[in-house]
């Protein structure tokens, strides 16, 4: 293994996946997202890159472990017995895979994610 093989964010070009979830998942707004995946390991369990999206709200459940850094804008994370966590530009935090609520985009926001999904 070499420096070479090292990602950099910075200069690792990746084309986005632009992508809207899907229609009986938002429940307002139309959060158009953008996902850059620069990296995905050989076995296929883990990715990192940056996520974008666009003001709106829609149900999420996580089958992966995901460590986030809100990097731009400000979100609400809800779970589904209506707790709630604002998420602003400096936040660091993981949701457990198994985790299921909504996702509210106040002002739209940019993350950096590190996701991996147990086989």
């Amino acid at each position: 293994m070499s420096i070479e093989q090292i990602v950099d964010f910075a200069v690792n070009q990746v084309e986005p996946e632009r992508y809207s979830p899907a229609p009986e998942k938002v429940l307002k707004g139309a959060p158009a997202q953008a996902l850059y995946n620069h990296y995905g390991s050989p076995c296929g369990q883990m990715n990192a890159g940056v996520w974008e999206a666009e003001v709106g709200q829609w149900t999420v459940s996580y089958s992966e472990h995901e460590y986030c850094e809100i990097v731009q804008g400000v979100s609400v994370l809800r779970d589904r017995e209506g707790g709630a966590k604002t998420l602003r530009a400096g936040d660091r935090f993981v949701i457990p895979a198994g985790f299921s609520g909504t996702w509210e985009v106040l002002e739209p926001t940019r993350k950096i994610y590190v996701t991996f999904e147990q086989k």
